[in-house]
């Protein structure tokens, strides 16, 4: 099994597998295999030493990922709270952050339906 930035790559085809890794898409993978000329419909096992070696440099070299972007955006993120705007405040409450609808929709950032007791009429 292959390791790549901390990443046990499955034995999948390159590009496929190369996406295992967080802050690479199918688009990069892509990429990355037009760098180091490696066939995309390989299989990740059948990678030598030297291929995979020229991956990891490769993706050292274009890419951040993992803990680097991870923490990147986790500081973005906080920046935008800290000096309170719009999108930092929505951040805060965990709701969309992006314009989207709230009347329905959302159970992604809203979580699950809290429901009100009815109140009785008199």
């Amino acid at each position: 099994m292959a390791r790549i930035s901390g990443v046990d790559l499955p034995n999948k085809h390159v590009n496929i597998a190369l996406t295992y890794i967080y802050g690479i898409g199918r688009s990069a993978a892509n990429h990355l295999c037009e760098i180091t000329k490696i066939d995309p419909n390989r299989m990740i096992n059948d990678l030598s030493e030297d291929e995979l070696s020229s991956l990891r440099k490769a993706i050292d070299d274009n890419y951040k990922t993992e803990g680097r972007l991870r923490s990147e955006i986790g500081l973005n993120i906080k920046r935008l709270i800290d000096i309170g705007s719009y999108r930092g405040l929505r951040h805060k409450k965990g709701l969309p952050v992006r314009g989207q609808r709230t009347r329905t929709n959302s159970r992604t950032r809203k979580g699950k339906k809290k429901t009100v007791a009815n109140k009785k009429k008199a």
